[in-house]
């Protein structure tokens, strides 16, 4: 039996316009900054403004949010495998900027 393919960091970042819900972001413009490092990992910036959200690849100048973490826990975190906050808690996500932000970020997307 073939373990399913896990999705990569990159796969799931770049698919998040598609799973953004407005309607849980209404009155929020943000811009989120993913550090993700090891393998996999890479820079996106994260755009929620007017009801939409885009992402494109590189870094921002002062974003409202920087979440660093390694791309396999980032995967994880996603796939319910990972707590944000134990992984917040025990340092393998670091976060700057809006922290009220950061709480509300996964109720932003759904499946």
């Amino acid at each position: 039996m073939s373990e399913e393919k896990r999705p990569t960091a990159r796969q799931l970042v770049e698919s998040m316009p598609k799973y953004f819900r407005p309607e849980k972001a209404e009155g929020i413009n943000a811009v989120i900054q993913y550090h993700l490092t090891g393998e996999g990992g890479g820079d996106w910036v994260v755009r929620i403004e007017n009801g939409t959200c885009t992402v494109e690849e590189g870094t921002a100048e002062n974003p409202t949010l920087t979440l660093t973490m390694d791309a396999e826990d980032y995967v994880d975190l996603i796939s319910g495998k990972l707590d944000g906050m134990t992984a917040f808690m025990t340092g393998k996500l670091k976060l700057e900027g809006d922290f009220t932000l950061a709480t509300r970020l996964q109720s932003f997307f759904g499946l």
